[in-house]
């Protein structure tokens, strides 16, 4: 039982090495012994090309998976930039807007501290007059 031949007949009766999940494991032999091929660096063709060429297509989905997710973060990040400067001129909006509305509403408060007689003639005389046209429009019907 001192040469290679016979152990791996006794080795032969197991089945061949596998690993965890039961997958074959390629076994390193001798580059010098018979059957191995030129280039091979030593192991056996059965499991080892099996196993490059899933390793090959995995990192061709993994690269295709992490570009895609880059070219859609650059998305995301042009999207936030847009947002951001919608948002900012919406804010300088809001705030002539904000302005506009103060000096109305300080008008509005000069207007109303003055005489009360003065504003509710004004108003009736309004009255009068959205009266008056109303009538007439209905009249000429």
């Amino acid at each position: 039982m001192g040469d290679t031949n016979s152990l791996n007949k006794h080795f032969q009766g197991w089945g061949g090495i596998h690993n965890f999940f039961g997958q074959p494991v390629p076994v390193p032999r001798h580059p010098l012994s018979d059957g191995a091929a030129a280039g091979s660096y030593g192991y056996t063709n059965s499991g080892y090309s099996v196993y490059e060429e899933e390793n090959d297509r995995l990192t061709e989905s993994l690269r295709s998976k992490v570009s895609a997710i880059k070219s859609l973060s650059i998305e995301i990040g042009t999207e936030v930039k847009n947002q951001n400067k919608m948002l900012s001129e919406m804010e300088n909006d809001f705030d002539s807007t904000g302005g506009l509305l103060g000096a109305t509403m300080g008008r509005l408060r000069t207007l109303s501290r003055g005489s009360q007689t003065k504003l509710l003639c004004y108003m009736m005389l309004f009255s009068l007059f959205v009266f008056f046209v109303i009538y007439w429009i209905i009249k000429l019907r």
